[in-house]
């Protein structure tokens, strides 16, 4: 029997790149799998990008919730609704390509990858350049030099946890592999236990790879297959929010992962340090638009930080 697969897509304001992820799907189908269902999880969405959803011939489900859950949590409901042996966890600003299911799909059972928990493809923007998606798990140090920019003005294992360095052309075992697309046995989406709700966005992922990588499981980066990823999401158009849910989530990781003393440590870099250096660099690019952002994001950071039981 082939084996079959959910898709699971979370939408939040995701306009038209949400039909266009959806519609993509078809044109990925294959008689080497069959696929179950696709579930759309709406975070509160209030700019119609439901709508359209309605004409694609497709096993389609709708899942809304009255307000913004969260990206993990949200998958976790969407992941909950299928009993597919794979589960797809796709961003809705990615396209498939005729090749981005078969070829992951048959790598899990591809000799030389019988340890492979999460695979993901190369992700390509619309010039067909690869996106340099993969990571390492982040360390102390990576956290601490970011809040001086090092990691992104001199990239590297000692400096950033993000692999920008390899230029992303081989298939090998890498840390983490970006959560736009991410695909998996079921059986492990559930013996992982699912993504901690606890990071409402970003490192969720990067939490649920290393939780994996304890129990036996790799990631795997695929060269040979690929998918468009546009990057940025709906969250380029909330700045401040994307910059709060960031700090937030990598000082919830900090304490999560580190020992206390040092997720402490890495968490004044981000609270004290980093606001100035942020301010900093806006200033002398003369982007005073990022350094307002900038203010109202610790703004909404300090007040989460002050609030009882934060971490549990």
């Amino acid at each position: 029997m082939p084996p079959t697969l959910d898709i699971v897509i979370v939408n939040y304001n995701a306009g038209d790149a949400l039909f266009s992820c959806a519609a993509s799907i078809a044109g990925a189908k294959d008689t080497s799998f069959g696929l179950r269902s696709v579930v759309v999880v709406d975070n509160g969405s209030t700019d119609g990008s439901l709508y359209r959803l309605g004409g694609l011939d497709l096993p389609l489900t709708v899942l809304k919730n009255g307000r913004n859950e969260g990206f993990g949590a949200a998958c976790n409901r969407g992941a909950a609704c299928g009993r597919a042996d794979y589960v797809l966890f796709l961003n809705p600003d990615t396209r498939l390509f005729q090749d981005s299911l078969r070829a992951p799909l048959g790598a899990f059972s591809a000799p030389g990858y019988e340890e492979t928990g999460i695979c993901s493809v190369r992700l390509v923007d619309e010039g067909g350049a690869v996106r340099r998606t993969c990571a390492r798990f982040p360390r102390p140090v990576h956290f601490i030099l970011r809040a001086f920019h090092v990691g992104r003005l001199f990239p590297g294992p000692r400096t950033t946890h993000f692999m920008l360095e390899w230029d992303h052309g081989q298939t090998r075992y890498v840390d983490h592999v970006m959560g736009a697309f991410w695909l998996m046995p079921r059986r492990v989406f559930e013996e992982v236990g699912g993504f901690d709700t606890r990071f409402f966005l970003y490192l969720e992922d990067v939490d649920f790879s290393l939780r994996a990588r304890r129990l036996g499981y790799r990631s795997l980066y695929l060269a040979d297959a690929s998918a468009f990823h546009k990057g940025g999401g709906t969250s380029g158009k909330v700045r401040d929010l994307r910059l709060y849910y960031s700090l937030q989530s990598r000082i919830l990781y900090g304490f999560k992962h580190f020992s206390q003393p040092v997720a402490a440590a890495a968490a004044f870099f981000a609270l004290a340090v980093e606001p100035f250096t942020r301010l900093v660099f806006a200033v002398l690019r003369l982007r005073f638009g990022e350094a307002g952002h900038t203010l109202k994001a610790y703004k909404k950071l300090y007040a989460w930080c002050l609030r009882p039981g934060r971490r549990k």
